[in-house]
């Protein structure tokens, strides 16, 4: 705004002057010759202090300009520095922001395939659980995995032909007593799902019901087929692959817990079965103790016998280091003897005949030595 009012200020200079010029030029024509040349001077000093001001003006309107136009160069460089120095922040901003975007759009597509896949999977086990022959099959494998992370392969044996014919999910291998007990695996999905779909209170105490019948129709079966006399132990046990059933069961139905208990159906879930199952390991550490004890008890009564033997044949040995021991004493007193005599005859004094004669008078024949005693006769 400030160099537009400077130039329309010299624009009406330069109009006032040339208006004065106009008027100068028309009193000249109008006034008498001898008062224009006196007029033309008067008029030439003025013009010539108007033109200087004009030029004045003119000079520090140039320098304003410059000055403004400088001061605009650098407040226009410092917005376009600073524009820019924006610009690339904006652009590092949204370049962040989007590779944090793509990063969760990329978190978001695994989940979206991670529910996709659950979503099959749950589609898969409700197939499962709604077909009785695969709930049956699914409720075996989880019994399978439980009794295989805990027992020994020798202590169990799954799809097992009983004497009656019966085929079991599952025999514990446990020394009599109790002898082996069979466990059958049972999930009651349909009256599960009528429980947990019931509104009312009285949905709830018809499906309650329905429950309790068919818990008690497998724990009957159970005891006809699975106690078997003479064959497996005289309880069994009934494994609910699903702790709210067992739950339910031990909550709201003490019932079908006692019938359970006359009829020798133990009802068990995974976390009570884990529990069962170290105390079955328990038992097999037990019997497996008791027979390495009856082993070592044998082996104890063998080494006896075997220290025994040894004791007679210590007592005859020292009875041969005695006997020897008293020979070699006679043998002692045999040799000193004789180096005794030996010294008596390297002593005699051999001179004449006579003399040898006299000692052969004198010197009597050696003892003769008996071979069992060592002693003179």
């Amino acid at each position: 705004m400030m160099p537009l009012s400077n130039l329309n200020l010299s624009i009406l200079l330069v109009v006032a002057i040339c208006l004065i010029l106009v008027l100068i030029f028309i009193s000249l024509r109008k006034n008498a010759s001898a008062m224009q040349s006196e007029s033309l001077a008067e008029l030439r000093g003025q013009l010539s202090q108007m033109v200087q001001a004009s030029n004045q003006q003119q000079q520090t309107l140039a320098s304003q300009l410059s000055d403004q136009s400088s001061r605009m160069e650098q407040t226009l460089s410092g917005f376009r520095q600073q524009l820019g120095q924006s610009l690339q922040q904006q652009t590092q901003s949204t370049h962040d922001n989007l590779t944090k975007l793509s990063e969760r759009l990329a978190v978001i597509d695994t989940a979206n395939n991670q529910i996709s896949e659950l979503t099959g999977q749950v589609t898969q086990l409700h197939n499962i659980l709604a077909n009785k022959t695969e709930r049956g099959a699914f409720g075996e494998v989880q019994l399978e995995n439980l009794i295989k992370t805990v027992l020994p392969p020798n202590a169990y044996a799954f799809q097992v032909t009983l004497p009656n014919q019966k085929r079991a999910d599952c025999v514990l291998k446990l020394p009599n007593p109790p002898g082996d007990i069979v466990i059958d695996s049972k999930f009651p999905l349909e009256a599960w799902h009528s429980l947990q779909n019931a509104e009312t209170k009285a949905e709830q105490q018809a499906a309650r019901k329905q429950l309790a019948i068919a818990v008690r129709g497998h724990v009957k079966d159970i005891q006809e087929k699975y106690i078997v006399a003479g064959t497996t132990a005289e309880s069994a046990c009934l494994f609910l692959p699903s702790e709210a059933v067992y739950a339910e069961l031990h909550a709201n139905m003490p019932d079908v817990i006692e019938a359970s208990y006359k009829a020798r159906v133990w009802i068990v879930s995974p976390t009570t079965m884990m529990a069962t199952l170290n105390t079955v390991r328990a038992v097999l550490r037990d019997a497996r103790m008791r027979e390495q004890t009856a082993i070592i008890q044998a082996e104890m009564l063998k080494l006896l016998e075997d220290v025994s033997r040894l004791d007679t044949r210590v007592d005859n040995l020292n009875r041969h280091f005695s006997q020897a021991q008293k020979d070699i004493t006679e043998i002692q007193t045999s040799t000193t003897r004789i180096t005794k005599r030996s010294h008596k005859i390297t002593e005699l004094d051999v001179s004449d005949d006579e003399d040898i004669s006299v000692i052969e008078t004198e010197v009597k024949p050696a003892p003769t030595l008996s071979p069992a005693t060592d002693t003179p006769s």
